[in-house]
């Protein structure tokens, strides 16, 4: 080969090698901002899988407390229906008693209603 084509090659091959170079820098900081991305996501997932459990832990507490208001509601519902039973029976009763006193002021009623006849009819 000769000197000129020699230089001419070198020359190529030096410009090549710098275009090569540039890239290499170019793929670095690309590299890097490829692991600043990967940190960053690393450190979102923790904190989300923080998030996460804290959630999980609320809606656990949440969870125990529902059950806890039904344990109670329930409770309540079987109260109040007993209650409610003790209620209807008293008023069962009373209607009863009630009953019986009006038949027997209906009686007299009519009695003296009959007596009261009886002596408007006598004085005409």
């Amino acid at each position: 080969m000769d000197k000129e084509t020699r230089e001419f090659l070198d020359k190529k091959f030096d410009k090549i090698d710098k275009k090569f170079d540039k890239i290499d820098k170019k793929f670095d900081t690309i590299d890097e901002k490829f692991n600043t991305i990967d940190e960053k996501f690393e450190e979102n997932k923790r904190y989300f899988g923080v998030v996460a459990e804290g959630l999980r832990n609320e809606i656990r507490q949440v969870a125990e407390g529902v059950a806890n208001v039904d344990e109670n509601l329930d409770r309540f519902r079987k109260e109040v229906q007993g209650e409610f039973k003790e209620v209807r029976a008293l008023i069962k009763f009373s209607y009863a008693e009630l009953d019986q006193r009006i038949r027997v002021l209906e009686g007299e009623f009519q009695n003296l209603k009959g007596r009261m006849d009886r002596l408007e009819a006598g004085r005409n």
